[in-house]
């Protein structure tokens, strides 16, 4: 358990919470240690698709993106940071929850939907005094019961509605799923709508400001939201999920010249980046000019590894194998940054294990949260004491789980069947980062012990899926 953690309640205690209030999720009191003026405003930014090595502070070639470079060269630096999953809509879980979401049944991408008695970073900070925001790509559930939206949104999709102000969300611009990144309501080759609106918090759909940059689109939303809770002195939560650059990867004019000479196709990949970089450069400043950004939590990571089509988006795992979908490294270690000049003073590079699970726990032990109810167990950790200088390795591996493929990663070993479990191979992470050599004749102990360990934990999700952490018997 994280430090900063008291004992949590019991599931008994939240499910009676739950009959009190009358609600699927307990809103309960939760204290801190931490004073209103201290709590930090925090800011989960999140990219749709982008390679470990679509940055140019990873080394690439042509792709500018000055602003990421910049977090990457004052902050904290991760670069064994890893997405829960190496899809889109189990990720997006996962940051909000703290949990595998294998654990509540969005085992992939248009799967699913955010439960009502998982509890999220939204709502517990809510009960700290918070004012909560998501902007961009929810992927948690439809949006809307009523009309033909997006992937599944409508009559035929009712029983996923989970739209994020029914998850502790108070200001919304959200999509579904994804969008064009330029002219996000147009099909990009027909001009037509495209079929996806943004939906605010009262269930309406957004009308104007929808051209240009969808980046841009998303930040001119966030940009009032924070200057109005900063005005008023209040702390501050804002998911802004960026749709670049997943398909269809679409670049203005300028973002298109600023790539000549590259093809076509990778002239727009670059340039949808570029202009997600532009508005983070955006967002900074204007951290900056209101006076927060010391003491704002400001991270970022992309949800999986590149889509990697060299003719349709031609994204870039760096040197890792793999790409989105896979559980090799290419398709789950993606860019990981966090800027948080209050407590992050010194520029730092790490490459202890790091997991869009742990925000949840790092967040309520940044807080000094003494209680709060939610399903158990979680499955991050709190990486504070890595701010500190106090974590050398993570104390837990990482599991995960997608469709056929398995794996365990550790500090040191990584375990991964892509059989459903009938085989296994074992890659010395810290020798071998690229996945080449298969050492599990060489260490039989090794494989039998993350076994057992991957097995138990598959097992435990199973029962959570089953309902055991919310029918009051943990």
């Amino acid at each position: 358990m994280p430090s900063g953690y008291a004992t949590p309640i019991t599931r008994r205690q939240f499910l009676a919470a739950v009959a009190v209030t009358g609600t699927s999720c307990a809103r309960l009191h939760i204290s801190s240690g931490v004073t209103m003026r201290e709590r930090p405003n925090i800011i989960l930014c999140m990219t749709d698709d982008q390679g470990w090595g679509d940055v140019g502070y990873h080394g690439h070639p042509v792709l500018q993106t000055p602003n990421l470079d910049s977090m990457a060269s004052s902050g904290l630096r991760m670069d064994r940071f890893y997405a829960g999953a190496p899809v889109c809509s189990p990720t997006r879980g996962s940051c909000i929850t703290g949990r595998h979401p294998y654990r509540y049944g969005i085992h992939y991408a248009n799967d699913g939907h955010l439960p009502p008695e998982e509890v999220t970073l939204a709502e517990v900070l809510k009960e700290q005094g918070y004012v909560t925001g998501h902007f961009g790509k929810w992927h948690l559930g439809t949006l809307t019961r009523t009309v033909a939206d997006s992937n599944r949104g409508g009559p035929d999709g009712a029983a996923h509605y989970s739209p994020p102000w029914e998850n502790g969300f108070d200001r919304c611009f959200s999509t579904e799923a994804k969008v064009p990144t330029w002219n996000p309501m147009l099909h990009p080759e027909t001009g037509e709508p495209y079929g996806t609106r943004y939906w605010d918090e009262r269930g309406e759909a957004a009308v104007d400001n929808l051209e240009g940059a969808d980046s841009r689109v998303i930040m001119d939303r966030v940009i009032p939201f924070i200057q109005s809770a900063a005005t008023s002195a209040t702390p501050f939560f804002a998911v802004i999920w960026f749709h670049s650059p997943h398909l269809p990867v679409v670049a203005g004019p300028s973002y298109l010249a600023m790539y000549n000479g590259v093809p076509d196709r990778a002239q727009h990949y670059f340039g949808c980046i570029t202009a997600m970089d532009e508005q983070l450069g955006r967002l900074r400043r204007t951290l900056r000019d209101l006076s927060i950004s010391d003491n704002t939590m400001l991270w970022f990571c992309s949800d999986n590894g590149p889509e990697g089509q060299a003719g349709v988006a031609p994204g870039s795992a760096g040197p890792f194998r793999g790409r989105k979908r896979d559980l090799y490294e290419g398709g789950i270690r993606v860019p990981g940054l966090l800027e948080w000049p209050a407590r992050i003073r010194e520029p730092r590079t790490v490459t202890v294990p790091c997991s869009t699970l742990d925000y949840f726990p790092t967040v309520l032990d940044a807080l000094q949260i003494e209680s709060v109810a939610h399903p158990e167990p979680i499955d991050g950790v709190s990486l504070v004491p890595l701010f500190e200088g106090a974590m050398t390795e993570r104390p837990q591996p990482i599991g995960f789980e997608s469709r056929s493929q398995i794996a365990l990663v550790g500090n040191r070993y990584k375990l991964i069947s892509v059989d459903s479990g009938k085989t296994y191979a074992l890659f010395d992470l810290r020798a071998d980062p690229t996945e080449t050599d298969d050492v599990a004749a060489e260490h039989p102990r090794v494989v039998a012990e993350m076994k057992r360990t991957l097995d138990g934990w598959r097992a435990a999700c199973a029962a959570s899926e089953a309902g055991k952490d919310y029918d009051g018997t943990s």
